[in-house]
């Protein structure tokens, strides 16, 4: 008898292509015996058009369904199978068989007994010559994968035959068979129905035959499966449903006696996997990876049917399985492809930004020149000293113990959250692990280098001319802000000027990539932890790219993230105690400066001088003309050129560079006039340096672009800029080459050799340091070990607002000591567990030296202490009682909670810092077939491109320039599937892999869609 076939096609949206899909359903050359329709939510037109083909049944449904459960529905309605030989034809209204699909399907089953299921080979709607998908098996590890997928079909997969599985649009079941496996696995809705249906098959005894004959054009459009996806929710729903999918299978196919372990091992194995989407740079996935693995632990009923229906027709074992899986071999070539590709695209990336070809090495090397020269005396230097500079830790635990909440060595000693620059400082002195004070020297060297590099690349992000390159390099290593925090020991000022231009070239990548987006997070902590001011001016830029950014804000919705987690043991200190305003002060070495004007802010000066003009010459440039003029005229072109932009085609970046450095300058006119800390009795304003460095930025932005836009005639101009910005600085440049500032060389050590030969058998050992002041009081403090330490000071010392119980004691003591008072100090001396006393030397001020000579007087007099010497530090005495390892001068057991905000802040941390490392060299290259990508645009239309015609600001090349290395941009990004990962524990289908990280901070370039500051 000859068999009977039935097609069943689902109907979901009707139109063309279900008329297209009709047509050919009747052009088969093997017509089909009956036709059974399914209608989802159907209107009068698609009924219509059904209706037109005279099907045998038509059930109509008014909600969408599960392609298995709609085919299930009309299923149970047809006439039970007549022989063995006959079968149901499984179509969707996206699927159009060629006319000798079907005779090649059955021909498959009626030759081969033992063939219950036979696959097409789906061909893309538009480009019947590319093959989607055809045919799917499984890895060792349980992930699904297609045999063939997207690949022009050349005949080089035709001889194929056995697979373990198939999409299920367009198969050809053995309606007996489909019966005794009751269709597909209900739990498996739309990923893996097909493959589950297969692996059912083979272990009842039949085979799943491949027909390379048999064509189906196939639109994909997700009534069977998942459907193509591109990126966004799409791509994460596909993730979580194959990774749902996967699991599912795990459990349904995994011997009885595992299924308890591999249920109990889900969320363990969920926590890895999402460390791994770190890694990989896909952090939306980890919603849906928890997700999946709790739906399947909540619904263990879904996995007892399916190992019940299974064992009922089963009568292979799983060995019958193993030889149609993919082959180790297979997995580690295509993972061997995909990391080839992934080197291909990073080398062409790299080369894009022609570093050396447009300058950069060139301003590298001035700058590594100009800081030999400028730094001359601390090449040969063992340490460095003076102004707002202390030596860190000799040790790195210590130096990261006082990163952490915990012990404060600072006014008397107290427990309480660090200052995240501490963190900075901790990061800084790793560097240097064997002597982290080194670290300090090698800042100063470097300063002026890495800003030229960090400038050069910010500017090669805005242009690809050599000369405005080179003048943003130039301009951002001789910024005014950054000689000044140089000149005035301000470690904090410096970092932020030097990682300033990498958080917007991070910033601009992070619109296409997760590792940029995380790099730039923790720059933007970094940089808040060097300058809590800087707080409003850079919470204000974010939520201005987050409006700015369109579909990319949900990368940099994150960005805050890892400073919140630094802050929020300080933010929650300072509110309690009634001093938020203590949050913006300055970390570090609280010393007061000069307090800038207005003018001298505008000018970008942060010490309170007109750029040092006003001494240049010995004074003879300002008796000529005034110092405030001369630095005006030397940077007026600079500002000049900047405001210039509003009126050329770049003008929307140049009113966002111009808005930043309007926000600098804002915060830097209210930093100087805010003192929220304090030494002593004297208040200390903040130092303006960061707000300047953020100003000055917006400022050589604002010029690089403005030159951008002339047609001509911008490297001049670009030259004179940077010669007369040079001009500006250059009495700055001559003091601190001829060593005329606050920083110099300076040994390592700040206390007497007598107390540091002390301090290594005894670290903790305590030395009460008394420094006259000129006001006739002395300032009091408890040095512990070899000195105090950078790292070590704390903002909830230097703005509380009144003195505690311990402090208070200290002065008490410090009193008593330098007064005839008869005063037993055997108490206090016992208590804060202190062995040395130290009388700094006086400066030159009469009344400070008057105070010197009576306190030495009775520390001479006071028999409780005994002379040790004159030092180069002071006078220095020893305490009779003192004891090695006082108790009172060893460090408490830090409060139980401690050990849990340390916890939280490392994994805020961790996430971002795993998501930042860079795994690949961009994104994928578009693997869509040609009817789905975006056509050429016809380069008659214009000789001007686009960018140039709309006036746009945002694009630095044409698009029709960029290499091939560059990553594409957001209206024609490609989907985010990629080549399977390592074999052992993959991640789900869908999910962008390891080679989707896009820019990191070596490759500024970017995408077209993201080109402004």
């Amino acid at each position: 008898m000859f068999p009977r076939v039935t097609a069943v096609l689902v109907v979901q949206h009707g139109g063309d292509r279900l008329r297209a899909t009709l047509d050919a359903i009747r052009a088969q050359r093997r017509p089909v015996d009956a036709l059974a329709v399914v209608l989802m939510r159907s209107d009068d037109a698609t009924r219509a058009l059904v209706e037109a083909a005279h099907p045998a049944r038509v059930v109509q449904v008014e909600s969408p369904l599960p392609f298995g459960d709609a085919v299930r529905t009309i299923e149970t309605t047809l006439d039970p199978p007549g022989t063995g030989d006959d079968a149901i034809w499984l179509l969707t209204e996206d699927a159009a068989p060629e006319p000798g699909a079907l005779e090649a399907l059955s021909a498959a089953l009626s030759t081969a007994r033992t063939a219950g299921i036979a696959v097409p080979k789906l061909v893309a709607w538009d480009e019947p010559g590319r093959i989607l998908r055809f045919g799917r098996s499984v890895t060792r590890g349980g992930r699904s994968l297609a045999i063939v997928e997207d690949e022009l079909d050349q005949g080089q997969h035709d001889d194929l035959s056995d697979v373990l599985g198939g999409d299920p649009a367009g198969m050809l079941v053995r309606h007996e068979l489909w019966r005794s496996l009751d269709g597909f696995d209900p739990a498996l809705p739309t990923v893996d129905d097909g493959l589950d249906l297969g692996a059912r098959a083979r272990l009842a005894g039949y085979r799943v035959v491949a027909v390379p004959e048999a064509r189906i054009r196939f639109a994909d459009e997700g009534i069977a499966g998942p459907g193509s996806v591109r990126g966004g929710r799409a791509a994460r729903r596909r993730a979580r449903e194959a990774r749902a999918a996967r699991l599912h299978r795990r459990l349904a196919w995994a011997p009885a006696a595992l299924v308890p372990l591999h249920w109990l091992a889900l969320l363990p194995i969920a926590i890895g996997r999402s460390l791994r989407h770190l890694l990989v740079k896909t952090p939306g996935a980890i919603p849906g990876e928890f997700r999946a693995a709790v739906g399947v632990m909540a619904r263990p009923g879904r996995v007892l049917r399916a190992r019940k229906r299974a064992a009922t027709t089963r009568t292979a074992r799983w060995s019958s399985v193993a030889p149609l899986r993919v082959r180790r071999d297979e997995v580690r070539l295509r993972r061997q492809q995909a990391a080839e590709a992934r080197r291909q695209r990073a080398r062409g990336r790299v080369e894009d930004v022609q570093f050396f070809a447009t300058g950069g090495g060139w301003v590298l090397l001035g700058a590594l020149v100009a800081s030999g020269v400028l730094f001359a005396p601390l090449l040969a230097a063992g340490g460095i000293a003076g102004g707002a500079l202390l030596p860190l830790s000799d040790d790195l635990p210590t130096l990261w113990r006082n990163a952490a909440y915990g012990w404060r060595d600072v006014d008397g000693g107290f427990t309480g959250a660090a200052d995240p620059f501490a963190g900075v400082l901790a990061l800084l002195g790793s560097t240097a692990f064997w002597n982290p004070s080194w670290a300090l020297l090698a800042l100063w060297l470097l300063a002026i280098p890495l800003s030229s590099l960090g400038g050069w690349f910010a500017a090669a992000r805005l242009t690809e001319r050599t000369s405005l390159r080179v003048l943003g390099g130039v301009l951002w290593a001789a910024a005014p802000p950054l000689l000044d925090s140089l000149a005035a020991g301000r470690p904090a000022a410096v970092i932020v000027h030097i990682l300033l231009p990498w958080l917007a070239v991070l910033m601009f990548a992070a619109a296409t990539s997760w590792a940029a987006a995380a790099a730039a997070s923790l720059a933007f902590a970094i940089v808040i932890a060097c300058a809590p001011s800087l707080a409003p001016a850079m919470v204000l830029a974010w939520i201005a790219a987050l409006l700015l950014s369109g579909r990319a804000a949900v990368r940099l919705a994150g960005i805050p993230l890892p400073a919140l987690a630094l802050f929020l043991p300080l933010i929650l200190e300072q509110v309690a105690r009634g001093t938020p305003f203590g949050l913006l002060a300055d970390p570090g070495v609280q010393r007061p400066s000069a307090m800038p004007s207005p003018g001298q802010t505008a000018l970008g000066q942060a010490s309170g001088t007109w750029g040092r003009w006003e001494d240049a010459f010995g004074g003879l440039v300002a008796a000529a003309v005034p110092a405030p003029i001369v630095l005006a005229a030397l940077l007026a072109p600079l500002a000049l050129t900047a405001v210039a932009v509003v009126g050329s085609r770049r003008y929307r970046g140049g009113l966002l560079a111009l808005a930043l450095a309007a926000l600098g300058y804002a915060t830097a006119v209210a930093a100087a006039h805010l003192a929220v800390a304090s030494t002593g009795e004297r208040p200390v304003a903040l130092w303006t340096g960061a707000a300047l460095s953020l100003m000055w930025f917006g400022l050589v932005a604002a010029a690089v672009l403005a030159l951008d836009a002339l047609p001509r005639g911008a490297a001049p101009v670009a030259a004179l800029v940077g010669v007369l910005a040079l001009a500006a600085v250059a009495p700055t440049l001559v003091a601190t080459a001829l060593g005329r500032t606050a920083v110099g060389p300076a040994p390592a050590r700040i206390l007497p050799a007598f107390v540091v030969a002390e301090a290594a058998n005894d670290p903790r050992v305590g030395t009460l340091r008394l420094e006259p002041t000129s006001d006739g009081g002395i300032r009091s403090t408890i040095e512990r070990g070899s000195g105090a330490t950078l790292d070590v000071q704390s903002t909830l010392a230097a703005t509380r607002e009144r003195l505690t119980p311990t402090t208070e004691a200290v002065a008490s003591l410090a009193g008593n000591l330098v007064s005839r008072s008869g005063y037993d100090a055997s108490a206090d001396v016992e208590r804060f567990g202190l062995s040395f006393v130290l009388l700094a030397s006086a400066d030159e001020d009469a009344a400070t030296a008057a105070v010197e000579r009576r306190a030495r007087v009775a520390l001479d007099a006071n028999p409780q202490v005994l002379p040790v010497g004159e030092t180069d530090f002071g006078t220095l005495w020893r305490f009779t009682g003192a004891q090695p390892d006082a108790p009172g001068a060893q460090i408490p057991e830090p409060p139980a909670y401690a050990a849990w905000i340390v916890a939280g802040q490392l994994v805020v941390i961790g996430a971002a810092l795993l998501l930042s490392i860079p795994t690949g060299g961009g994104r994928e290259p578009d693997r869509r077939p040609p009817h789905r990508r975006r056509p050429p645009r016809d380069p008659s239309r214009s000789r001007r491109p686009r960018w140039a015609r709309r006036g746009k600001g945002d694009a630095a090349v044409p698009p029709s320039a960029e290499p091939a290395g560059t990553v594409p941009s957001a209206d024609t990004a490609p989907p985010a599937d990629g080549a399977p990962p390592p074999d052992d524990e993959p991640p789900a289908d869908g999910v962008p892999p390891a080679e989707a990280a896009a820019v990191t901070a070596i490759d500024p370039r970017g995408d077209d869609h993201a080109r402004e500051p």
